[in-house]
């Protein structure tokens, strides 16, 4: 079957752990002619944002790449958020895909499926949607000119053409319903996923992480991962931790940290020797160090990692949002009030043992909810 992934209203970085990547690397391991459209931004070596030169080369995660440039009748500033790039539609037909899925809700190119699609009828077209008001409509323009006005205007015109709207979360289900006025039986929950190992990998794992990092038998590893600014509360992690007592306590930072934290982060950090931080990880060294954690700490905004860290058995502490509601049921902690982080941490040192019940509840959710395995299968029905 041939499988185009457009990428045309998000980045696509080769060779990472997002879900394009995981959804492209599947259908390419289950034997599928796939194809990835994408735009020009993409991550420097130092993990920014940044614009690359358009290109066709094949890419990390197995299938054929094509970037293309944004227009240029309008500033490129202005191009990055309006999204057109020239001949979409035309490239669509050279390929020929059996069913297309759009990455990211909102964009001009979604013109140029939903045309290819009422060219070819018999061609499936999904359209995923990430966005919702944790990071999305941030400000006057966003909200009302981007989203309300131009994104909003395409999303109507095009719609009827789409099988399913695919959103990643609860909130981003009740914010595409509520800003682009998508029915909700128009929209389905696709959370973003992982890989869940069977025992074997999953023992190899562990065991090559935990001695990666110098975990002893006996030691309870957490863990907290990403692109860390104020907003993922690595701050507040380290402040409860540092305040936790117990020797068999290891905290594992993996990452980096933004300007803005990264002094303050880096001096806590020096103060209580239990703590490490190791620096960014590619998809595979975070695979071993997720399936090597007893607990994966994410108290503040959303991230892909979590998904994978469920897939990796992991019991989790996490923000009370509606979207991470699915995910927490007798496998972990969800932080209602500001006390609740440290009063987490006290019940890991102070009963580590229930943390193996909690690791076999996270494995029963992600094989339910998270495998890329069923994900990447779901678009092909």
């Amino acid at each position: 079957m041939k499988i185009v992934h457009l990428c045309l209203s998000c980045f696509y970085v080769d060779g990472f752990g997002y879900q394009e990547n995981e959804l492209v690397r599947q259908h390419v391991i289950d034997g599928h002619d796939v194809v990835v459209v994408a735009s020009t931004e993409n991550f420097g070596a130092d993990r920014r944002l940044t614009y690359v030169k358009p290109s066709v080369y094949m890419g990390k995660d197995g299938a054929k790449v094509i970037r293309l440039p944004y227009r240029k009748f309008l500033p490129q500033k202005i191009m990055r958020k309006l999204r057109p790039h020239p001949g979409v539609f035309r490239l669509l037909e050279e390929i020929g895909p059996d069913v297309i899925l759009f990455h990211g809700l909102c964009g001009w190119e979604l013109f140029a499926a939903a045309k290819y699609k009422r060219s070819y009828p018999r061609v499936k077209l999904y359209v995923d949607s990430h966005e919702d008001q944790n990071n999305s409509c941030r400000n006057f323009v966003s909200k009302y000119f981007l989203h309300r006005l131009y994104y909003a205007s395409i999303i109507k015109l095009c719609r009827r053409h789409f099988e399913k709207v695919l959103c990643v979360s609860i909130e981003t289900m009740d914010f595409v319903e509520t800003s682009y006025g998508i029915p909700r039986a128009d929209l389905e929950f696709y959370p973003l996923g992982g890989r869940v190992f069977d025992e074997a990998e999953y023992a190899a794992r562990r065991e090559r992480g935990r001695l990666n990092v110098g975990m002893a038998d006996g030691q309870v590893m957490l863990m907290q991962s990403g692109k860390m600014g104020p907003r993922k509360k690595i701050l507040e992690s380290l402040r409860a931790f540092i305040k936790t007592e117990g020797d068999h306590l290891r905290f594992v930072v993996a990452g980096a940290f933004d300007e803005k934290i990264r002094e303050e982060a880096e001096a806590l950090i020096a103060t209580d020797t239990r703590i490490s931080f190791l620096g960014w990880k590619g998809a595979d060294e975070l695979g071993d160090l997720l399936c090597a954690t007893d607990v994966y700490v994410q108290p503040g905004t959303q991230s892909a990692t979590m998904q994978m860290s469920l897939c990796a058995r992991c019991p989790v502490v996490l923000d009370d949002v509606p979207s991470h509601a699915p995910f927490v049921n007798g496998n972990g902690w969800l932080l209602r009030e500001p006390d609740d982080l440290p009063s987490a941490f006290r019940a890991i040192a102070r009963d580590p043992d229930v943390l193996a019940s909690m690791s076999a509840q996270s494995l029963k959710i992600a094989s339910r909810l998270l495998d890329y395995r069923a994900l990447a299968a779901r678009i092909l029905k």
